[in-house]
């Protein structure tokens, strides 16, 4: 709890700053264990299912005391590997989060143990390390700050060889940062080094700074922010920009929207969102969440970006004020078809 109270303290410093977080934490399964009074050792995936349903709850009221001292709202975010394969859950976690930043809530992402697990081929993040690089490249983050029981990567493992050397930056993971992180490899935690570094490349290739660093430093997070350097950087490979661009106009594309004059003006000299009342046609069948490209009336190709609506929900609101949607179709996934920060205009 002492390790806890003292995050909490450096995310409402941040906060007050005007910082935007998002934290990753473990601890569910212990804290389960804990609660069933350290029941006899067992190994098998629903045994460990068990231990994370009755301790989420216990997880998420410490942090609910902890920042409500401070009085910061939270959420808890849990999150499975195939959430995010597909589309539509990509977009769905991706809008949730931003959403909760927009408000001021800190919300607290762990992986979803309950339902993630290694007999599904592909389900689970397996570490904390990689479902943080995950979240990062969702809300396109500034910054990733991996905390671990080491100061950083070093030269050599510094429990073994004195003359190791803490290397302050990495430009490029490689073989050798690859082979140095596999022999540094700490004892504590799911991943260690090796998992750590994955995550960083992960997240710099899309265009997320990354530091890996000494967890039980002193402020170690409100210093980060401050520009100190502490741990071991590693700068992205390449712009947010250029990494959403890359992903969104690799496709499969799904459909085609056709605009009017006003809607593709907006698209190519304001950067704005594509609106329903500037969609004058729909071409083929996709569902929410898939990509599609966006045409002008002469047939000229715009802009390609996911949808928030399906082919079928977009016939009928085409054309449409976005306050009329929940009347026309019973629900609404927000008053743009595609959302500029889901939009590459060409």
């Amino acid at each position: 709890m002492e390790v806890m109270a003292g995050l909490v303290e450096q995310v409402a410093a941040l906060r007050r700053q005007g910082v935007e977080v998002i934290l990753v934490s473990s601890g569910a399964v212990a804290a389960g264990k804990q609660r069933l009074g350290d029941p006899p050792e067992r190994r098998d995936v629903p045994f460990k299912q068990v231990l994370a349903a009755v301790g989420q709850s216990l997880l998420m009221n410490a942090y609910e005391q902890l920042f409500s001292s401070h009085h910061i709202p939270i959420a808890q975010a849990l999150l499975t590997r195939l959430d995010l394969f597909e589309r539509a859950g990509y977009l769905n976690a991706r809008n949730a989060l931003l959403a909760l930043l927009e408000l001021g809530v800190v919300t607290i992402a762990n992986e979803n143990d309950v339902v993630a697990v290694e007999e599904i081929e592909g389900a689970t993040f397996g570490d904390n390390d990689n479902l943080s690089a995950m979240v990062a490249n969702l809300v396109d983050a500034d910054l990733l700050v991996i905390l671990t029981d080491q100061e950083g990567l070093f030269t050599a493992d510094p429990r073994q060889d004195a003359s190791a050397c803490l290397i302050p930056r990495v430009e490029r993971i490689d073989d050798r940062i690859e082979r140095l992180a596999r022999e540094t490899a700490g004892p504590q935690g799911t991943g260690g080094m090796a998992t750590k570094v994955e995550a960083a490349r992960l997240a710099t290739c899309s265009g997320v700074a990354v530091v890996i660093a000494m967890g039980r430093e002193r402020d170690i997070l409100t210093r980060l922010a401050a520009g100190e350097a502490l741990g071991t950087l590693f700068p992205p490979t390449q712009t947010k920009l250029e990494s959403r661009r890359r992903w969104l106009l690799a496709g499969p594309f799904h459909g085609r929207l056709v605009v009017d004059a006003g809607a593709a003006r907006a698209l190519r000299e304001q950067n704005r969102s594509l609106l329903p009342v500037g969609v004058v046609g729909v071409e083929g069948e996709f569902s929410r969440g898939e990509l599609v490209q966006v045409f002008d009336g002469e047939g000229n190709r715009l802009a390609c970006g996911l949808s928030n609506y399906s082919s079928a929900d977009i016939k009928r609101i085409k054309g449409v004020r976005s306050e009329r949607f929940s009347a026309i179709l019973g629900y609404e996934y927000g008053e743009e078809i595609v959302h500029r920060n889901n939009l590459v205009v060409l």
